[in-house]
């Protein structure tokens, strides 16, 4: 089935997405994609983790194309948060695999279905739980922004990398000397109101 325009546009920003979430453990060190840098324990491996794990479950699971391997931390009696972060058993290949094969997984899902095909989400309310293929497309997009968002916080504090792909920045400059200044404009700007 091809893709209709909207059903593109709605995939494509998915897609951006999930690469700059992916994108954010380019270069770094095991330790420095695993380790904590806020006090919540947010952490770029656990990110990738949990985004790739929800995707398995909303584009297969909730269609009854379950994805074909285990996810143990969902199972129930499992610790909170067990998908935000990976075990010592848990490699970065692991991981960054497990992500890609649960995207393939939902492209195929979001390829072969029609936008108004219905899904069953059993930890939604009831009433709401029937979203269609379009509404967990809207949801999966901004959820996996948001968690790039996420991933874009923590990789700055990590090694000042910033910015929404490896193929160029986003941002207005990459000068230090001009980020210092800008900085201290805004800093004085809060100060202000102190």
């Amino acid at each position: 089935m091809n893709e209709s325009p909207e059903k593109a546009t709605l995939h494509g920003y998915l897609r951006t997405g999930r690469d700059a979430l992916l994108w954010k453990l380019d270069g770094l060190s095991e330790y420095d994609v695993r380790r904590p840098v806020v006090p919540t324990g947010t952490n770029l491996l656990g990110l990738v983790k949990h985004v790739g794990s929800v995707a398995a479950g909303y584009f297969g699971e909730c269609y009854d194309r379950p994805f074909p391997e285990p996810l143990p931390w969902f199972e129930e009696g499992t610790e909170d948060n067990a998908d935000m972060w990976a075990t010592p058993e848990e490699s970065r290949e692991f991981i960054v695999g497990l992500y890609e094969r649960a995207w393939a997984h939902a492209d195929a899902t979001i390829t072969e279905l029609p936008l108004e095909a219905r899904a069953r989400v059993p930890w939604w309310p009831e009433g709401h739980d029937r979203p269609t293929l379009h509404t967990l497309l809207v949801h999966m997009a901004t959820e996996t922004h948001r968690h790039a968002g996420h991933a874009d916080i923590v990789r700055e504090l990590i090694d000042g990398e910033v910015g929404l792909r490896a193929s160029g920045t986003n941002l207005p400059d990459n000068d230090e000397a001009w980020w210092a200044s800008y900085y201290d404009r805004v800093e004085q700007a809060a100060r202000t109101h102190r």
